[in-house]
């Protein structure tokens, strides 16, 4: 019998790849992309143990949920950083950018 390629496996691996530079654009598209390659490679993990002579290509499953992994660690992180950042100086310091600069000269004690 043939071994045919588990299903979804490329489309796992190519979230995981997207929530590690998705968490770059305010974190929220890696956590997006992150949470489908986790939800995607359980449910082709638990086909391929199944099956495991049937289907190849699991590496790409297994790589997918690293990064997506991954991702959702550093998108969590960057939101948090956001959320410290806007909490920090408030909304109005980061929309006035003369505002920001005399927040910027306090902080270094100028």
């Amino acid at each position: 019998m043939e071994k045919q390629q588990i299903p979804n496996g490329t489309l796992i691996l190519i979230m995981g790849i997207l929530s590690i530079i998705g968490c770059c654009c305010y974190g929220i598209p890696g956590l997006i992309f992150g949470i489908v390659a986790i939800i995607l490679a359980g449910k082709a993990s638990k086909l391929y143990m199944e099956a495991p002579e049937s289907y190849s290509g699991y590496g790409n499953v297994k790589a997918g949920k690293i990064m997506g992994i991954i991702g959702i660690v550093l998108s969590v992180l960057m939101v948090a950083y956001i959320i410290w950042i806007i909490s920090f100086f408030g909304m109005e310091t980061l929309q006035d950018e003369q505002l920001m600069q005399e927040k910027m000269q306090e902080l270094l004690g100028q």
